[in-house]
Formats: structure tokens, sequence, C-alpha cells
């Protein structure tokens, strides 16, 4: 669980905008960190008993079934699945709770692991109708909507740091960075969507 003295990353990041010359602001930045973030993970030969685990976990149906691969996500009853590997899930939860406590009773450590990583990961989410330009400045990924669909997840990174980016809408993008380098990373997305004008609020 999220530690409410936990010091956020983004904390001297001033919010603010800043218009582009011409006086627009095509890109809006919010900046948060997690209340709770939990990693489901097991070895390659035990996949299958670990989606076996958590669709019993997750009342997992074929109308709302589990993400079947990697970048792909779900909700489920206690938030947003993201399978971010062949062998592990990353759970998104809006509320502090007691997620590996809860996910233990099904994921035994023969089956997996369940590992907190609320103080490890923020979020930063973008959206404007620069974004898709803001971000093809740094990640070296495809954004056309064919390769990268709304929905979709994808595990990428620049500047050898990694970020997983999901799509939510065509220029509309939740941002998962590892909060060691989650300061910088902001800052080098303010830069690059500056020439577009970019808002930035935050929470801590």
């Amino acid at each position: 669980m999220a530690d409410s003295a936990f010091h956020s990353p983004f904390a001297e990041h001033s919010a603010g905008e800043h218009p582009s010359r011409d006086g627009q602001i095509q890109v809006r930045v919010h900046a948060h960190t997690l209340p709770s973030v939990t990693l489901i993970s097991t070895w390659s030969s035990g996949t299958a008993a670990l989606c076996a685990a958590l669709a019993q976990a997750f009342g997992a149906t074929d109308m709302f079934p589990l993400p079947p691969a990697t970048g792909q996500t779900a909700p489920c009853p206690l938030g947003l699945l993201l399978r971010t590997g062949p062998t592990e899930f990353m759970l998104i939860r809006a509320t502090v709770a007691d997620t590996v406590g809860a996910l233990r009773g099904h994921v035994s450590a023969e089956v997996g692991t369940v590992l907190d990583l609320s103080h490890a990961r923020c979020r930063v989410q973008m959206e404007g109708p620069m974004a898709v330009a803001t971000l093809s400045k740094l990640f070296a990924l495809d954004f056309r909507a064919t390769a990268f669909a709304v929905g979709s997840l994808q595990l990428s990174g620049h500047h050898h740091v990694p970020c997983s980016l999901h799509r939510l809408g065509e220029d509309r993008f939740d941002l998962y960075l590892l909060s060691t380098y989650a300061h910088g990373q902001l800052e080098l997305l303010m830069d690059a969507a500056l020439e577009y004008g970019v808002a930035l609020t935050q929470e801590h």
C-alpha cells in the first residue's frame, strides 16, 4: 500500500500553463503517485496455474476475461489489470488497500509471487491534439491505430529508462513510470510538449 509519507517525485515541478507562441494549450499533463500498484508474476512453467488463480480471485469469465497476451489490459473488480509480460500482470487500484494480502489467498508461493510496487510506480496522464506528436519525440513507437490500438499497452522507454504506455483514446495516454526516474521523465515530457503549449496539473 502507498504510504501517506511517501515523497512524490513530482513535488518539485510547478503546476501551471505554458502556452505556445500563438497562445494555445494543445497538451495537458496530469502527474501523480498511485495509491496501490501490485505486481503478480510467475515463471514460464507456471503461467497456466497463475492465470487460473487470478481468474478465481477476480471472478473472470468468458465475458470478462483476463488479458490473454502481453500488451493487453482488462478491468477487474479490484481495478485495472495490465498484462506486462508473458508471465506477469500489474494491478492498478484507485484506492489504498491491502491488495497483496487479498491476492496471496489465491496466489500461493507455489503458483507465483505478489509484490507491492506502490512506492515504485507513478503515473503521468497526457491528452490533447498534440499528445501523439509529443510522445513521438521520445518513444520509438508506431502510434497508428493499427499498431497501437486504444486499450492496449506498449512497453517502451526513452534514454534507456523504461516506461509503459496505455492508450486510452486517440489522443489520450497513461504513462507508468519508475518512481526513481519519474522527476526527470516528466521534465522531458514537458519539454517535448512546450512548443505546442502545455498545461501541468498534479497531485501527491
